[in-house]
Formats: C-alpha cells, sequence, structure tokens
C-alpha cells in the first residue's frame, strides 16, 4: 500500500504537463493527444509501478513477514527478530530466489492498480474541480491541498477495491517460508474459495480501504505541497530532483501514518490461511487492543524499517522508469 502512493505522487508530479506544448492545437487534434496521452499513461505507470515492485521485492517480503511475526511467534522470538537475521534465515532455508516469492502476483497486482490509480486520480481531480466553490479556488494553496488530498484518497480506494484478491494472494504467497500451501496464483484463488468462501478473497478490505485512502491522500498532498514551496524557494532546481526528494519525504510521511492499518491489513489476510486456527476474534479495534497488548505499542510498527528503506529505491525507479518510457511512448505516437 505505501509504495503506489509514493509511485503516484511521483508519476503525477512529473506527469504529462512537462510534454504538453505552449501552442493550443486544433480540438480535434487536441482530443487525439489527449486519448494518446491517457494510453501512454496508463502503460507507463503500469509498467513503472511493476518494475519498482519488482527491484524491491526482497524489502517487500522482508516488511510482510515482520508485520505477520506476531500472530503465531512467541515474545522471545520477537525480541530476536533483526532483518539482518531473517535475511540470513530466508537465504540458509529457502535461497536467495525466495526474495521474490509472490512477486509475477505482485506484478499481476501492480499492472491494473497502478493504472487505474493514475488514470483514477486525473479524473477524480478533474470531477473536484468542477464542484461550484473548489474552481475560484483553484489557485489556493488550501483549495488545492484539498482536491490533491481527496483526489488522491478515492483514486487509492477505487484502484484496491478493484484488485484486492490480487492483493490478498500476493501476502499469502510471500507470507509461505518452508511449507508451501499455495502452489501458485491460480492454486490459491481456487485453494480461497473452496475453503474459505468467495468472500475469502476480500478478507481485510475494511482495514485497506481505511489505510489506503488517507495514506494515498497523504501522499499527494504532502507531495505537492512540498513541491510548491519547494519551487517557489528554488525554482531552478532540477525538476527530477525536487520530485525525487518530495515524493521521498511524502511516503516516509503516508508511512509512518498509516503503517499499523498496513499491518492489520496483513494480519487480517492471513485469517484462516492454510487452514490455520483464527488469532483474532474481534473487529478492528479489537485487533489493536490485541496487538498493544502482546507485543507493545512498537508491535504496530513491526517491519516499519525494511519499509523506510524501499523509498528512495522505489520512488527513484519508478519515476526513471515512468519518465523514460513516456519520452519513448511519444516519440512512437509522432512517428506513427
Amino acid at each position: 500500500m505505501q509504495t503506489e502512493a509514493r509511485v503516484g505522487v511521483v508519476v503525477e508530479g512529473g506527469g504529462p504537463r512537462a510534454l504538453n506544448s505552449n501552442k493550443q492545437p486544433p480540438i480535434r487534434q487536441q482530443q487525439q493527444h489527449s486519448q494518446i496521452g491517457t494510453v501512454s499513461q496508463l502503460l507507463a505507470g503500469g509498467l513503472a509501478g511493476a518494475l519498482s515492485k519488482t527491484c524491491t521485492a526482497p524489502l517487500a517480503r522482508l516488511t510482510i513477514l515482520f508485520q505477520i511475526q506476531g500472530m503465531h511467534s512467541n515474545v522471545a522470538t520477537l525480541e530476536k527478530a533483526s532483518i539482518w537475521h531473517e535475511a540470513s534465515r530466508i537465504v540458509r532455508e529457502e535461497g536467495v530466489r525466495a526474495f521474490w516469492k509472490g512477486n509475477l502476483v505482485t506484478i499481476a497486482h501492480r499492472l491494473p492498480y497502478s493504472s487505474v490509480n493514475f488514470y483514477a486520480y486525473e479524473h477524480y481531480k478533474k470531477l473536484l474541480h468542477m464542484i461550484p466553490g473548489l474552481e475560484s479556488h483553484k489557485e489556493r494553496i488550501g483549495g488545492d491541498v484539498f482536491v490533491h488530498f481527496l483526489g488522491g484518497g478515492m483514486a487509492g480506494i477505487t484502484a484496491a477495491t478493484a484488485t484486492y484478491p490480487l492483493d490478498l494472494v500476493r501476502t499469502r504467497l510471500a507470507a509461505q517460508t518452508n511449507v508451501l500451501y499455495y502452489r501458485g496464483i491460480g492454486h490459491a484463488l481456487q485453494t480461497i474459495c473452496r475453503e474459505e468462501g468467495v468472500l475469502g478473497l476480500y478478507k481485510g478490505l475494511g482495514a485497506t480501504l481505511l489505510g489506503v485512502g488517507p495514506n494515498i491522500a497523504l501522499s499527494f498532498s504532502v507531495y505537492e505541497s512540498l513541491r510548491s514551496l519547494w519551487q517557489s524557494q528554488r525554482p531552478d532546481d532540477p525538476t527530477v530532483a525536487v520530485s525525487l526528494a518530495c515524493g521521498s519525504l511524502s511516503g516516509i510521511a503516508s508511512s509512518t501514518v498509516t503503517f499499523p492499518l498496513d499491518l492489520v491489513r496483513r494480519r487480517k489476510q492471513l485469517e484462516g490461511a492454510g487452514g490455520r486456527a483464527r488469532v483474532y476474534t474481534t473487529g478492528l479495534f479489537g485487533i489493536f487492543k490485541h496487538i498493544i497488548k502482546t507485543e507493545g505499542f512498537r508491535g504496530l510498527y513491526r517491519g516499519i524499517m525494511p519499509e523506510y528503506y524501499k523509498v528512495v529505491p522505489g520512488v527513484g525507479i519508478c519515476f526513471m522508469t515512468y519518465e523514460t518510457l513516456k519520452v519513448l511512448l511519444a516519440d512512437l505516437h509522432a512517428t506513427v
């Protein structure tokens, strides 16, 4: 959830506006460019998100493994947990390739998620600017931040709901260690539907929607605010450097605020997986209370460090890939 927000804000910051010309083409030609731009944005955004997730997959799997440790581990085991210790265990017991366990479903999830997120965000912004009162305050930073905040949150919720079953399967595949209960994407979908029903594919959706909306909304709004402030104070700084720095800072901010919800989401997704008994029998607030009681307040942030470590490379890889693909696709359309 966290990385999607960072990917979105950086790409939006360096989005199609940079390719726009100052000249106003005829209406028909302008509509054609708009259609080409939309297709290019969807394709480039999806591919950039997929490549970014692939490159940071080892840290993403470490984050998931840390987040779920408290479900079936005792206090002594939790106290010994460290990034180096867990990474060494994976290499020793599962092999280096295990760092990319579940990466195929991650890509299958990332392509539609990123595409829907970028596309929805642009359209939600247009719709919000049509609301009476917001249009007159469009140039004011307060009204603009509100549009980015609400539009980003709505786009995140739309994308998360549309692709949630794949996200759940990804978590279950990545959480497997020595015993492989699910043999792949198709087998996992069939097994979950057979053993837990179709609704089993949507376990943890409530916590997901509570977290993904604020996460992406914070990322978009913090990014836009930082970028506007930076460019007003230092207008000559390179756009790439500004986007990377603001995207990383907005990602760290949103991760810090919404990480506890992301942790609960992961644990809800694994409830009953592999025939295991349910750990949590209460609602969302009951789970928070249980985690604080058994693991302490720090338990809500179990796995936050590998999440932080993947912010800068994740943003950098996605931004550079998106910008490169955008230019290549623009040149390709220009020659057609």
